[in-house]
């Protein structure tokens, strides 16, 4: 009768025990996976990410939206020159230095303008430089140090109870970590969208620099770049810090603490990334 008892027992340990194993091998394998595709994707300007939207983009902009910014700068032009103007006395006090002055800073706004692009990349490929040189900040594995083998082994000494408590556990924590790689793939492709349609309407901002009063549109404009350009550094710091972190956990000491330790080190992941497009905003003055 008691080996009846016994070979129940110890089939359903053996059942948790698969099942607990089965959620260990792809608990952290779909976030590991989407935290390894983090530096290859920050690393990248919009043209290298996706030609094909890049494409569409520059067409977009340089067909619907350039012609309104030529519009735009040919007021921001004619108001400059009648400010100049004015501010002489109405031509009383008259130095035609200032109309050098205009010419000159018509041909900056026209240049600007004209090569609004080249700009835009060259903001990009900078921070491009930047993250792919902090790539190598992030050493060894982003996988949980477990041994399979050692893991299996524990799970065998565990009571049938406390095997059924640590696979409901495991179980629960996997679909977080399955929700947790999805607000990764979220975070750092929504970034690239708001790239995009921000380069969209660059001409607009661009064709407001040559006169003061406007200029703080372009200005503002341009630290939004930069700041969506170098929040690729922030996110490759946050992957590095994870790296470090993940590497310190093991399951030979407790195997609850090393499965709530590294759900809580991949939630801080998912919080931080999320803060770095506010940090990186706050850094370069573009407001918040």
């Amino acid at each position: 009768m008691f080996g009846i008892f016994d070979g129940i027992t110890n089939w359903i340990k053996e059942i948790l025990i698969s099942g607990i194993l089965s959620n260990f091998n792809g608990m952290f394998q779909e976030v590991n996976t989407k935290v390894g595709e983090i530096a290859s994707q920050v690393g990248q300007t919009p043209q290298g990410w996706n030609a094909g939207i890049f494409g569409m983009i520059k067409t977009l902009s340089d067909t619907v939206v350039l012609p309104v910014a030529g519009m735009i700068l040919t007021f921001v032009l004619c108001y400059e020159l009648i400010n100049t103007v004015i501010e002489r006395n109405n031509m009383h006090d008259f130095d035609t230095f200032i109309f050098f002055k205009w010419i000159f800073k018509t041909f900056c706004a026209t240049y600007i303008l004209t090569h609004t692009f080249d700009i835009i990349m060259a903001i990009f490929s900078l921070a491009q430089n930047v993250v792919n040189g902090s790539a190598g900040i992030i050493s060894g594995s982003l996988d949980i140090n477990m041994s399979m083998s050692n893991l299996q082994d524990t799970l065998s000494t565990m009571e049938w109870g406390e095997l059924l408590g640590l696979y409901m556990e495991s179980a629960i924590i996997s679909l977080t970590m399955k929700a947790l790689s999805l607000v990764i793939f979220i975070i750092i492709y929504g970034r690239m969208i708001e790239i995009y349609l921000t380069i969209s309407v660059a001409p607009i901002p661009l064709s407001t620099m040559a006169n003061h009063e406007w200029g703080h549109i372009g200005n503002g404009y341009l630290k939004s770049l930069f700041a969506l350009a170098f929040q690729g550094f922030l996110i490759m710091v946050c992957v590095a810090i994870y790296a470090v972190l993940i590497g310190t956990i093991t399951t030979s000491a407790n195997i609850h603490a090393a499965i709530w330790g590294c759900a809580g080190y991949t939630v801080l992941l998912g919080f931080t990334l999320m803060k770095t497009s506010s940090l990186a905003k706050g850094i370069f003055g573009s407001g918040h």
